[in-house]
């Protein structure tokens, strides 16, 4: 009867890799036989030889030692593919990886050079705000008079000093345009009333000054 054994079973049996014993197999070294779809090793033939037929125990070891030479050969020739395929796949990553941070490069490259174009545009942008500001404060400066005395010489010569006029005629007349200067006037008007000094008083919705209490008022205002 043939003596059948698993691939896995002769490999331990033999001291030699499954991959060396399925390679033997295929170059027909190992005679096998496929039983219910798996693969066996036939080892011995019917009256107890070995395949070959040889009853000879000097030949029979030294078939033994051949075949596990030519396996640990297929072996350590499975092992170099093996090898040459690991190089294979490190050099191709290894590309990819170069091909991958050139890419990084070029893009950070081109990430810079709008960055420092935004950032110029900016600075422009600031340069020229700066600019609008500076001239809009000089038109500002225009508007307001110069010296305190100024709208006190305006109001005596205009008016009596028991003459009553509105906030913003007064204003109007003394060429003051900037708005924060007719706010702050009419904040410290509204204070006056409050506290009923003398010289404001309201009529509707119009806030009522004598030229007195408005000269104050403005040159209070302009010192500060």
């Amino acid at each position: 009867m043939e003596n059948l054994i698993k691939p896995v079973d002769y490999a331990k049996k033999k001291g030699i890799s499954r991959q060396a014993v399925y390679a033997q197999i295929k170059k027909g070294i190992l005679p096998s036989r496929n039983v219910g779809g798996k693969i066996y090793i036939v080892e011995k033939g019917e009256n107890g030889t070995d395949v070959k037929g040889s009853s000879d125990p000097a030949g029979e070891e030294e078939g033994s030692v051949r075949a596990l030479l030519e396996a640990k050969e297929e072996t350590i020739a499975v092992l170099k593919e093996t090898i040459r395929d690991l190089k294979e796949t490190n050099r191709m990553i290894t590309t990819t990886l170069r091909s991958e941070v050139e890419l990084l490069k070029e893009a950070f490259g081109e990430m810079k050079s709008l960055y420092a174009a935004q950032i110029e545009h900016v600075r422009e942008r600031e340069s020229i705000s700066v600019a609008e500001l500076a001239e809009a404060s000089e038109i500002e400066e225009e508007s307001v008079p110069a010296t305190p005395e100024e709208p006190c010489q305006k109001v005596a010569e205009t008016r009596s000093e028991t003459e009553w006029l509105s906030l913003e005629d007064f204003l109007r007349e003394q060429g003051i345009e900037s708005k924060k200067l007719r706010k702050e006037a009419k904040k410290a008007t509204k204070r006056l009333l409050e506290k009923e000094k003398k010289g404001v008083r309201r009529e509707g919705e119009k806030l009522l000054i004598t030229p007195k209490r408005a000269v104050s008022i403005l040159q209070k205002i302009l010192k500060r």
